[in-house]
């Protein structure tokens, strides 16, 4: 599958490719998993959209959906090579916490199933394990003792990074939801953790959504984490703030989007973009197709800045230079 993977730097001295995204693309399977549609089937359909060129799935829910053998042969049918698995600890087990819950054999259970999916990447050849912690949090006041859960949580991330550091594995920070607080709930939190966490082989996931509603401007988060050579997913999205939207990208953040876009070039990211999105009321293979095209498009747009002359313009802190370099949307 080589063919649908180039570097920067091949995109950027190819004119002929100028638009072609430098990194894999992949997107939420839930959205093609409507009432009657299986997991194998929902993959086939992501599969015919142009553009699509990688799997990313939820674990264990998606990959227990497949019997011995059938999910290898999936990917042989779809030519999709698996590049992250995306950790959901949604079990009622968990609703108090998973690496913090209160119990000690909760804790440990959610540590195997973290540690399961290391290996089922490893298996797939993902590379790629990404831990949202949903219920690693708190909702009152004096419910929880804050350093205890903190080295707890730690604690959970160092035993999934040591399971195998071949694999990557990254938080994806989000401020609230399910729990009133989570406890990773921005970049910088996310950051601190990887710091103690001390691992190289463990970082960030960003989701557009998630650092807009914890106040942040998604390419400022995203530059500290391509800083600190901790930045291991992008899921790219839109919304409005204060609740995860999930809408099509750069539907209400354009010129963000550039930017974010623009970030991860310059940054030289080298993981998975992921379309993490929910089309409701949209046909979810034209909001795919239209996610592409909309990356496609930004790729393009930033072909034709001249960068010497933005350079100069963020060099002097001059939004209205910056304004006549991008020019008019």
């Amino acid at each position: 599958m080589r063919e649908n993977f180039l570097t920067v730097s091949e995109v950027s001295s190819n004119p002929a490719i100028a638009g072609r995204p430098p990194w894999r693309i992949a997107s939420r399977l839930n959205s093609f998993r409507q009432p009657g549609v299986s997991t194998a089937e929902a993959i086939r359909r992501q599969a015919r959209v142009t553009g699509l060129t990688a799997l990313e799935l939820n674990f264990p829910r998606h990959v227990l959906d497949f019997g011995k053998g059938e999910l290898d042969a999936l990917l042989i049918e779809t030519g999709l090579p698996m590049t992250a698995l995306n950790l959901r600890l949604d079990d009622l087990t968990f609703r108090r916490g998973a690496f913090t819950a209160p119990e000690q054999q909760t804790r440990l259970e959610a540590r195997r199933i973290a540690q399961d999916a290391v290996d089922c990447a490893a298996r797939y050849s993902a590379g790629h394990v990404v831990l949202w912690m949903a219920d690693d949090g708190w909702d009152y006041p004096f419910q929880t003792d804050y350093g205890a859960i903190w080295q707890a949580e730690i604690e959970g991330f160092r035993s999934v990074a040591d399971r195998n550091p071949a694999i990557r594995v990254s938080v994806e920070y989000k401020p609230r939801e399910p729990r009133r607080f989570s406890l990773i709930r921005s970049m910088a939190d996310a950051l601190l953790a990887a710091n103690e966490v001390n691992r190289p082989n463990f970082g960030v996931t960003i989701d557009v959504c998630h650092s807009y509603m914890a106040g942040e401007h998604p390419p400022a988060a995203a530059a500290a984490a391509l800083a600190a050579g901790k930045l291991f997913g992008v899921h790219l999205n839109d919304g409005y703030g204060p609740a995860d939207d999930g809408l099509i990208v750069a539907s209400v953040h354009q010129r963000d989007t550039l930017e974010l876009i623009h970030v991860l070039k310059s940054g030289s990211y080298d993981g998975t973009i992921y379309f993490d999105t929910f089309p409701i009321r949209e046909e979810p293979e034209e909001e795919l197709a239209a996610n592409i095209a909309t990356v496609q498009r930004l790729l393009r747009r930033l072909d034709h800045v001249n960068l010497t002359e933005l350079t100069a313009a963020q060099s002097a802190q001059d939004a209205l230079a910056v304004a006549r370099v991008l020019g008019a949307e």
